[in-house]
């Protein structure tokens, strides 16, 4: 597995913060050293590397331009495979199928940590956006508040999870109906689909319920990371 590449202060912040241990070097620019200090000092001690850069080796060191002048490699962090079993224990469990876009992974991970949901189960596919440099940068550090699990079978995931959680799909399907209306007396497991496809069909027979954003405007669906937020605090309030 290649190392994670941690890029803006948040997202570093809560590196060290959470798992300084795994963290192998540190690149900064000049404008962040004031910031970068105790982080230096921390792998000092470990007698891990740290370097200032300019501008063209930041972007060379980090792949990316948009690194926001500071950048841990960190070992890669390892996601276990959902224990239907011994399931997250949380009241609210948002799961991702297909989603596919690493930036709208970390938008929605920025937006759950927010309102308070730190589970997360993601369906390990083809295409499907997993943890990545990408999915770190936009989640501003969420994603190290977060348990994350995967399953290459979320379908039977599901099932093997309706004793534990109510299972409800996002969709815009006509039988979908307002979120408001979802009763609360049980932990609840929320996918939601695709960009594209939305949630796939054997995803769907495996969810109990089916929920909606009412619209009240000509535009009928907002962007996945849009709809998780709105989902969101509306779900934890």
């Amino acid at each position: 597995m290649q190392p994670d590449v941690i890029c803006g202060a948040n997202a570093v912040a809560a590196l060290f913060r959470r798992r300084p241990d795994d963290v192998l070097r540190l690149f900064y620019g000049g404008t962040m050293r004031g910031m970068a200090g105790p982080y230096c000092a921390a792998l000092a001690k470990r007698r891990a590397p740290y370097r200032e850069l300019g501008p063209e080796e930041m972007a060379k060191a980090t792949g990316t331009s948009h690194h926001g002048g500071i950048a841990a490699v960190a070992k890669p962090r390892e996601v276990p495979f959902v224990d239907i079993e011994a399931p997250p224990k949380t009241k609210l469990l948002l799961v991702l199928d297909g989603v596919g876009n690493p930036h709208n992974l970390g938008a929605i991970a920025r937006s759950a940590v927010f309102f308070g949901v730190n589970a997360l189960l993601l369906h390990e596919q083809p295409g499907a956006a997993m943890l990545s440099d990408a999915a770190y940068r936009t989640a501003e550090g969420a994603l190290e508040y977060m348990e994350v699990f995967r399953t290459k079978d979320l379908a039977r995931a599901l099932y093997g999870l309706t004793p534990h959680f109510r299972i409800a799909a996002a969709t815009l399907d006509a039988e979908a109906v307002p979120f408001e209306s979802l009763p609360r007396e049980r932990n609840l497991a929320l996918v939601l689909g695709n960009e594209e496809r939305g949630v796939s069909a054997p995803v769907l027979a495996a969810c109990r319920r089916q929920v909606r954003i009412p619209a009240m405007g000509p535009v009928q669906s907002l962007n996945v990371a849009q709809a998780a937020a709105v989902l969101l605090h509306g779900l934890t309030r």
